[in-house]
């Protein structure tokens, strides 16, 4: 039971972690527009039903990204193999979010962090900085902070004392 909570807050601290650095770096538009490679993009960066002309309330874009970014949990979780700090998940779901689940799954990123190395995959989010071959400032800086928030080691714990001490 203790273990399923602590799953539970990690969970929680993940989806509030990714939920801070998505909605900074994507921004929020009611009104779809064309982002800077051409794709039609609604709300949160959402794109799967976005067409121009449309406009959605902050509450369905609220439900956008919460729908959008459990599919980048939910793909974090099938392709990755090994355990990860809540910081490290929220970043990866964060670029998963980004790229979608199929450029994280043939990633170098990927095979590095399931190889064991997670330093070089977190490292490896430096080089996503590209949308249609155009270098963007603005990709930049969210990998920058996607690979900050990877690298972050969680606390270490305090064993609980026991009784005796």
């Amino acid at each position: 039971m203790k273990k399923a909570g602590v799953a539970a807050i990690g969970s929680a601290s993940a989806m509030s972690l990714a939920l801070g650095v998505v909605s900074h770096f994507e921004g929020k538009e009611n009104a779809a527009y064309r982002d800077p490679v051409g794709v039609v993009t609604i709300c949160y960066g959402h794109t799967a039903t976005a067409r121009i002309g449309q406009s959605l309330s902050d509450e369905t874009c609220s439900e956008l990204l919460a729908g959008d970014l459990g599919d980048a949990f939910d793909a974090v979780d099938d392709h990755v193999d090994v355990e990860m700090p809540a910081t490290r998940r929220a970043s990866l779901a964060s670029f998963v979010f980004n790229v979608g689940e199929g450029a994280f799954q043939r990633s170098t990123l990927l095979r590095r962090l399931n190889a064991g190395r997670w330093r070089d995959a977190c490292d490896e989010l430096l080089r996503w900085v590209y949308a249609d071959g155009q270098w963007l400032r603005g990709l930049d800086r969210r990998r920058r902070a996607e690979r900050q928030l990877c690298l972050m080691e969680p606390a270490p714990t305090q064993l609980a004392r026991s009784d005796d001490e």
